[in-house]
């Protein structure tokens, strides 16, 4: 529904189905697995306040409250946009690619590749209606039978997040992804090693950069010996 830095939106075909009707997701971010299977009994939490105010906004929102923004243009400044303190917000997140800003980046200005930005949204404001969104900390959630969709800041480059690297201890996040009930899938990259991280695939990223996503689950899954590629 909105860019959010590490999203998994070109990779969440990759990651196993949920195994369980309920599915909750404890770094919620732009949510990208609960929305593939939005049909799910979902729930999502965030300590970015930011993040849960948007998707509660969201929530109650109409299409047409979503198409009246206007068309992104490198250079845009979003504070001198007629917008309510969420509707900025909001828009904050796609001005520079899913880390709140002000100035539209020509990245994400609309003429490259995003015409329809506004349409997508405003079709799939539906699919949230139904969902449980909680503004507060992973290590307070119920430990409910459900698909755990895990996906931390990483280790190594978890720094851009507001609630980042710094303020995870990631032995105490390990053991709590390993008492969760139900089926567990934890996302990383091969750099970390506070889980045993199965490869899934590589990434060149938009500098060049080349970086392969890991995967560590209490199930058994297709990436124990094989590792894709991918480029975007």
């Amino acid at each position: 529904m909105f860019p959010y830095y590490g999203s998994k939106s070109k990779i969440v075909d990759y990651y196993p189905p949920p195994k369980h009707k309920k599915i909750i997701e404890p770094f919620a971010g732009s949510a990208r697995y609960s929305l593939k299977y939005w049909q799910n009994d979902v729930t999502i939490v965030d300590k970015f306040k930011n993040v849960i105010d948007v998707w509660k906004w969201l929530q109650q929102c109409e299409p047409k409250d979503i198409l009246k923004f206007p068309r992104l243009e490198k250079g845009m400044d979003i504070r001198k946009m007629d917008l309510t303190d969420i509707e900025r917000t909001f828009m904050s997140f796609f001005v520079a690619s899913g880390r709140p800003s002000n100035i539209v980046t020509k990245f994400m200005d609309f003429s490259n590749g995003r015409e329809n930005t506004w349409i997508n949204i405003a079709d799939n404001l539906h699919k949230i209606k139904h969902w449980n969104i909680i503004h507060g900390d992973y290590k307070d959630l119920a430990n409910e039978e459900a698909t755990w969709f895990i996906d931390p800041p990483y280790q190594f480059g978890g720094e851009h997040y507001k609630h980042g690297t710094k303020d995870i201890d990631f032995n105490k996040l390990a053991e709590w992804c390993k008492s969760r009930n139900g089926q567990v899938i934890v996302c990383e990259n091969t750099k970390a090693d506070w889980l045993d991280f199965k490869p899934m695939i590589q990434i060149q990223g938009a500098c060049q950069t080349n970086t392969t996503e890991a995967i560590w689950s209490n199930y058994k899954t297709n990436y124990d010996a094989v590792q894709q590629s991918l480029q975007f």
